[in-house]
């Protein structure tokens, strides 16, 4: 299957990739939903109420103790698909990574057209003064809760939260980008997070391929699933590529 793959990459110059939390999962950041997952770890709160948009303006103390120690992970390092997806990029194959991670690896890699449908926690801003802050400035305030240096307003990830929307450009750029592909590449999501796994429904293209540790409600559509290590899988597939 590997090399059938090798040939459809190599003989196409219009490839979308879209990933979530498994493709950081080699990076030694925990995904959401396995037995290992955030969303399986015992809090006061359940994550989905802690990174809540009502949480956060209600408690934003609890939702900063949560956030910088569950949801940053500084010293995390690209692996080996954010790196393979780079050089695909700088081939002219790969258009656009569209990632539903918040954790900036993919330009760490060397990515340049990424579409973070999530937001990044690179990203922070002063809810009053709309102020930009670098994730430094989070981690290094003086109280959990940082506040801005201008106007003292709260300072807020630029991540999308629980009741609020995706970005409308990055969303519609997405679509555009999977509309207009030859081959979708999708890996490490378990696609049942909507409306980011309903983009493989824009997806016309003539091979759609599923690189996941575990089944999809997608799989049904795939014309080729892979069941192992995205990173070595997505390595091998470029490894040919000048």
């Amino acid at each position: 299957m590997i090399n059938e793959l090798k040939s459809i990459i190599h003989e196409s110059n219009n490839i979308v990739f879209l990933g979530g939390a498994g493709v950081s999962t080699e990076s030694n950041i925990p995904d959401f939903r396995s037995a290992d997952g955030l969303y399986n770890n015992k809090e006061i709160y359940p994550p989905e109420v802690i990174l809540s948009h009502s949480f956060f303006i209600k408690h934003p103390d609890l939702f900063y103790s949560f956030y910088k120690s569950k949801m940053i992970y500084k010293d995390a390092k690209p692996n080996k698909a954010h790196l393979a997806l780079a050089k695909l990029e700088e081939a002219g194959q790969l258009k656009a990574v569209i990632t539903q991670n918040i954790d900036g690896l993919h330009q760490l890699g060397g990515s340049k057209n990424v579409l973070e449908l999530h937001g990044s926690v690179h990203r922070n801003h002063c809810t009053k003064c709309n102020k930009a802050y670098s994730l430094e400035d989070v981690i290094n305030s003086e109280d959990i809760i940082p506040y801005c240096q201008e106007c003292g307003g709260i300072i807020k990830p630029d991540v999308v939260l629980y009741e609020e929307p995706l970005d409308a450009l990055i969303l519609q750029k997405s679509i555009h980008y999977i509309s207009k592909a030859e081959v979708l590449i999708v890996g490490g999501t378990s696609l049942v997070v909507y409306p980011a796994a309903g983009l493989v429904d824009y997806f016309n293209g003539r091979c759609l391929i599923l690189i996941n540790k575990s089944s999809t409600p997608y799989d049904h559509q795939a014309d080729y699933i892979i069941h192992e290590s995205i990173g070595e899988t997505l390595g091998q597939l470029v490894e040919d590529i000048q």
